[in-house]
């Protein structure tokens, strides 16, 4: 069982972060418009400067938004209701078009909780503020899976693996309960285990004694699991029940190496990458099992693919493009070419895309040589806001849950 200890950041590692967080520069309030569309002003006021402070954060952080001091189209006010609730007023006009009290599990989370439910009034978009993490974090070979709501509030973060094992890959469970991650605890050991956080342990969910275990994602009704092994030839597409996994079933059987399986949001098919040559390229292929279908890219190396729940018609993912790597999205229907939509992201690299709930917005990792940072990004303006502070260390992978 976890200990408290290992389960929680010390009180001394969270005034740090608080520290650090406090000392970086607040994000320009600049909305870079590429897609043709106004900004939406708002000004925000709070009766207390911590929650106006952390509304205007995550406003200017949203592509859609710009800050406005005076003459906004509408006005927020955030004020205290409790301990764990913020009501919400939103104004047009000087007319009421919002009034809501928003409940979470801190003030700082139903601040973030109001705010999405001005983000829905106001844009009609759904609010994605009050989303959480988990990431891979640390320095050198001590990197564990860590959490925390999306803009790394103090008091949020917590690193939940400590254990010496290399750890890859987490996703959450449809109900923000488990984490599932890829774990070797040997040299020639490659285990699938999930972190229950209600039971505050970790628990082996495959342990391929055959072969190498590759990453894994809960169905959206979180009943199943589809998972890469290895064993009986490549790297194979394998699926089993969330409750069963002793037996995964085999979906897929060629000579070539698949990885990163993503669910529709409808839980009827998956996305992978598969080589192609020397290449990976994204395929679909029935959840039920079937023949993968190639889909085209226009990319000649296109992988990690993340397939938006917001949108279902979008799937973002990561591509190179001369020696660098940039996220990009298609569109299944067509409705646009897959385009690039990183560029604004300061660093060589853009990769591991995860989407946030609003279908507009994900998480993706900017990477340097030795600097892997986690940011927000707005697939529509290329607006990029960091979110990971520096005294974490390298952030890497991170997976989205959002309520």
């Amino acid at each position: 069982m976890l200990s408290r200890r290992v389960f929680l950041f010390t009180f001394a590692a969270l005034a740090v972060l608080s520290a650090a967080r406090a000392a970086q520069p607040a994000a320009p309030n600049v909305i870079l418009i590429d897609s043709g569309e106004r900004p939406i002003t708002v000004a925000i006021t709070a009766d207390s400067p911590a929650l106006a402070d952390l509304a205007k954060v995550a406003f200017g952080a949203h592509g859609r938004y710009q800050l406005a001091a005076a003459g906004a189209q509408f006005d927020l006010r955030f004020t205290a209701a409790g301990a764990n609730q913020v009501r919400v007023e939103a104004r047009q006009a000087g007319a009421l078009r919002l009034a809501e009290t928003a409940a979470g599990t801190s003030q700082t989370n139903a601040l973030l909780r109001a705010a999405d439910l001005a983000v829905k009034a106001t844009s009609g978009l759904n609010g994605f503020f009050a989303s959480r993490l988990a990431f891979v974090a640390g320095t050198g070979e001590r990197q564990d899976i860590h959490s925390s709501d999306l803009f790394f509030n103090p008091g949020t973060v917590q690193r939940h693996t400590q254990d010496r094992a290399a750890t890859f890959g987490p996703n959450w469970s449809p109900d923000g309960q488990r984490i599932i991650y890829k774990s070797n605890p040997t040299v020639l050991s490659w285990d699938i285990r999930v972190l229950n956080l209600a039971a505050m342990r970790i628990e082996n969910f495959f342990v391929n004694k055959n072969g190498g275990s590759f990453g894994a994602r809960f169905s959206p009704d979180g009943q199943r699991v589809a998972m890469v092994l290895s064993g009986e030839g490549q790297q194979e597409i394998y699926m089993s029940p969330a409750a069963s996994p002793a037996r995964p079933e085999r979906l897929t059987r060629s000579d070539t190496v698949k990885s990163s399986p993503c669910w529709s949001p409808d839980g009827t098919r998956l996305v992978f990458q598969q080589t192609v040559g020397s290449s990976p390229q994204l395929h679909l292929m029935p959840a039920a099992g079937g023949a993968p279908q190639r889909l085209v890219t226009g990319y000649s190396y296109s992988a990690e693919p993340d397939w938006s729940r917001g949108d279902p018609d979008k799937i973002a993912f990561t591509v190179q493009e001369g020696r660098n790597y940039q996220v990009a999205v298609l569109s299944l229907s067509g409705k646009f070419t897959p385009k690039i939509v990183s560029k604004k992201v300061p660093h060589p690299d853009a990769i591991e895309p995860a989407w946030l709930a609003d279908g507009r917005h994900l998480v993706c990792t900017g990477k340097a040589a030795g600097v892997r940072v986690l940011y927000l990004l707005d697939t529509e303006t290329g607006k990029a806001t960091r979110l990971s502070p520096a005294v974490l260390g390298e952030c890497t992978q991170a997976g989205v849950w959002g309520p």
